[in-house]
C-alpha cells in the first residue's frame, strides 16, 4: 500500500454515528499532517471534490448499515462514482449494544462485498474494511440506549479510528471484516431480502402522533425526501431509507412506530397466505419460496393499503391517541438517540 497526502471522505449518517467516526479519522489524520475533505452525500454529490483528486489521495466511503448492506442512498452514490486508481477504505456504522464491560458487535452482511466490487469495476484498489460497532439508533425495533452506554461505545470507537488510520498511515491493509466473513455471508440471504422487501415495510412504519405541530423539519432534513405532508401530517413513501433521522430529532416527540399496525397485519397475512396458496395451489406440494413469495406480495399490497387508512384515521385526535397508545415508542422509556454534537474523548 502506498502512502497517502490527503483523505476525501464521503458519509451518510442518519443521526450522526457515521458522522463521528469520519469525524475522528479526520482528526487522527491531522495529527499527521494530512489534510482531510469531508462531504455529506445527502447534502451534495460530492463529485466536486473529485475535480483534484490525484493518485495520491485517500478515498473514505462510510455509512450505516441498513439491513446488512449499505442503504439505496450510499449505494447510488457509489455507483455513480466516477471510475479512478485511488486507494480506498470502506467503513460502516452498525449496530452496537453495551453488555456489562463489552460492546456486542452488528452484522456487516454484503455491505463491503457489493460497494467492493462495483468499485473494483471502475479501477479502484479496496486497502481497508473497517466495521464500527457504534450505539443502535434503530428504535423502532428496541429502546434507545442510555448516556452511559453510548459515552461507553463511544470511548472504545475512538481508540479503534485512531488505530486503524495509524496501520493504514504505516501502510498496512486494514481488513477488518474478515474475522465476520462467516456470518455475513450465511446471512446474505436476508440482505437481498431486506433490500427488496424489507426496507419498504419499514419505510410505512412511521406516522406523527397529536404533539405534530407541522413545524415540516423532518420533510426538510429528510436526505431522500421521502416525507410529505398529507393532510397536515407527515405521510412517509416507499423511499424512506429508515435512517430513523426523523424520528430521532422530532423537536416534539411527534414521530412514532406503528407497532400495533404490525401486530395486526402479521396475522393477518399469515391467514391469507394459507387461503390463497391453499386455492390457488390445492395438494400439489411446492418449494417453500412460493409461499414467501405470496406472503410477501400479500403483505406488501396490506401494508400500502392499510397505512392509509391509518394515515386517514390519524386525523381524528381521539384515535389518533389510541393509535399511540399501541407504539413502544410512544412511552418516554423507550427514548430517542442522536449522537451528541459535543463529546469529552479523554483519550490520550
Amino acid at each position: 500500500m502506498k502512502k497517502f497526502k490527503t483523505v476525501s471522505i464521503f458519509y451518510f449518517s442518519g443521526t450522526g454515528n457515521a458522522q463521528k467516526i469520519d469525524s475522528w479519522f479526520a482528526e487522527a489524520a491531522s495529527t499527521r499532517g494530512i489534510r482531510s475533505c469531508i462531504s455529506n452525500i445527502d447534502l451534495s454529490d460530492g463529485y466536486s471534490s473529485q475535480n483534484y483528486m490525484d493518485s495520491n489521495m485517500l478515498l473514505v466511503f462510510i455509512s450505516p448499515v441498513h439491513g446488512f448492506n449499505y442503504p439505496k442512498i450510499m449505494l447510488n452514490f457509489i455507483r455513480r462514482f466516477p471510475k479512478g486508481d485511488n486507494q480506498v477504505v470502506l467503513m460502516n456504522t452498525r449496530a452496537g449494544i453495551r453488555i456489562a464491560k463489552t460492546v456486542l458487535p452488528g452484522l456487516t452482511g454484503i455491505t463491503f462485498l457489493l460497494s467492493s466490487l462495483i468499485l473494483i469495476n471502475k479501477g479502484y484498489r479496496i486497502v481497508g474494511q473497517i466495521p464500527f460497532d457504534m450505539p443502535s439508533n434503530w428504535i423502532s425495533l428496541h429502546p434507545a440506549l442510555g448516556k452511559k452506554s453510548v459515552e461507553f461505545i463511544y470511548s472504545k470507537n475512538i481508540l479503534l479510528v485512531k488505530r486503524y488510520f495509524e496501520s493504514l498511515y504505516s501502510g498496512n491493509l486494514v481488513f477488518i471484516s474478515f474475522k465476520d466473513i462467516i456470518q455475513d455471508l450465511l446471512i446474505a440471504p436476508v440482505a437481498l431480502a431486506y433490500y427488496f422487501v424489507g426496507r419498504y415495510f419499514f419505510a410505512k412504519s412511521f406516522y406523527s402522533n397529536t404533539h405534530c405541530n407541522q413545524c415540516n423539519i423532518c420533510v426538510e432534513k429528510c436526505p431522500v425526501r421521502a416525507i410529505k405532508m398529507v393532510h397536515d401530517r407527515p405521510f412517509w413513501s416507499l423511499k424512506c431509507e429508515s435512517c430513523m433521522r426523523c424520528m430521532n430529532n422530532c423537536p416534539v416527540r411527534a414521530i412514532e412506530t406503528t407497532h400495533g399496525l404490525w401486530f395486526i397485519l402479521f396475522p393477518l397475512t399469515i391467514a391469507l397466505t394459507s387461503f390463497f396458496y391453499n386455492l390457488l395451489f390445492g395438494e400439489v406440494y411446492l418449494h417453500w419460496i412460493i409461499r414467501f413469495i405470496l406472503f410477501n406480495i400479500l403483505f406488501m399490497v396490506l401494508l400500502i393499503l392499510s397505512y392509509r387508512l391509518h394515515h386517514w384515521l390519524l386525523g381524528t385526535k381521539t384515535i389518533n391517541r389510541l393509535i399511540s397508545f399501541t407504539s413502544f415508542t410512544h412511552y418516554r422509556f423507550w427514548g430517542r438517540y442522536k449522537a451528541p454534537s459535543e463529546y469529552k474523548k479523554n483519550v490520550d
